[in-house]
């Protein structure tokens, strides 16, 4: 793999991820705020008909970007190369801008339809970081691997942060950067979400989820992508523009998806936060003049 490159942004500007039920919608008016579109392999390798031609009719329009769901990258089970040579196809094929997946793992000797938490350890980080760069050897590509929540850190003999950079580092790989991830585990592990966003290596970022969770008890937070996004997470995002620079940015709802036009509502405010970090950042005084828009 060649070094980081500056500007490396597979995509730009605010995304969304791709749902079968918006299709519809999609159809009869594109929204012209979606700069990309963000879609799980695994639902969409080889499908054909009525669907395939809807999927193919949108990658045609905005550039794609691909995060997995079944890699199991901290898993112990050899990585299933005959399916990893199938996400490469489809990549090369869709001209897909960025491959992510989860930094955890997700199957034994099946799937677990979970995210479990990986050891926090030094032979943990050697051993996800060979896998990443396997992965990598596989596909011919950098990819990125994503923060994820987590509710327990058993065998932990580091710090979550110290983590994450630690295998980052070792697989020279991107980071797929979860803004609510970061909140949710603040809350739940007692943690500043500040200092974390801004001990991340912020070159490694190539984009950006941002998503609601559920409040269980006032210090028990799920991660659950089913919800609206929270005040304190869209100020973790307008932070994390702040330290790093604007960087391409969609909201991730899994379930209770609302129709398009409330999804949109979430992109534009993530253009509103994107436009006002821009601002700020060319202009030698700074100007509030779109803080009253979201008022």
């Amino acid at each position: 793999m060649s070094g980081l490159q500056k500007n490396h942004y597979p995509v730009h500007g605010t995304g969304l991820g791709l749902r079968r039920t918006h299709f519809e919608a999609l159809a009869d008016h594109f929204p012209s705020q979606i700069g990309f579109m963000e879609v799980a392999p695994e639902n969409w390798i080889d499908v054909g008909g009525l669907m395939g031609r809807q999927f193919r009719q949108v990658a045609e329009r905005v550039p794609l970007v691909c995060h997995g769901l079944s890699l199991n990258l901290g898993g112990f089970a050899p990585l299933d190369e005959s399916f990893l040579k199938r996400v490469k196809h489809f990549l090369d094929s869709m001209d897909v801008r960025c491959y992510s997946e989860h930094l955890s793992y997700c199957s034994d000797d099946g799937h677990m339809y979970d995210l479990m938490p990986i050891p926090f350890t030094e032979e943990a980080v050697q051993h996800v970081a060979g896998r990443i760069r396997q992965t990598q050897d596989i596909i011919g590509r950098r990819m990125a691997v994503e923060n994820v929540s987590y509710y327990a850190a058993p065998g932990k003999e580091m710090e979550e942060i110290d983590f994450i950079k630690a295998v980052l580092e070792e697989a020279d790989c991107y980071l797929h950067l979860d803004v609510n991830n970061i909140y949710v585990n603040s809350i739940n592990h007692r943690y500043n979400a500040e200092e974390f966003l801004k001990a991340l290596p912020g070159e490694r970022i190539a984009y950006a989820h941002i998503a609601g969770h559920y409040v269980e008890s006032e210090d028990l937070r799920i991660d659950t992508h089913g919800a609206d996004v929270i005040d304190p997470v869209w100020r973790l995002l307008d932070i994390a523009y702040d330290t790093y620079g604007v960087f391409p940015t969609l909201p991730e709802r899994d379930f209770n998806i609302p129709p398009l036009e409330e999804i949109l509502k979430e992109v534009d405010m993530i253009e509103y936060y994107q436009q006002k970090n821009y601002q700020q950042k060319n202009s030698p005084e700074k100007d509030d003049s779109l803080s009253t828009i979201y008022a």
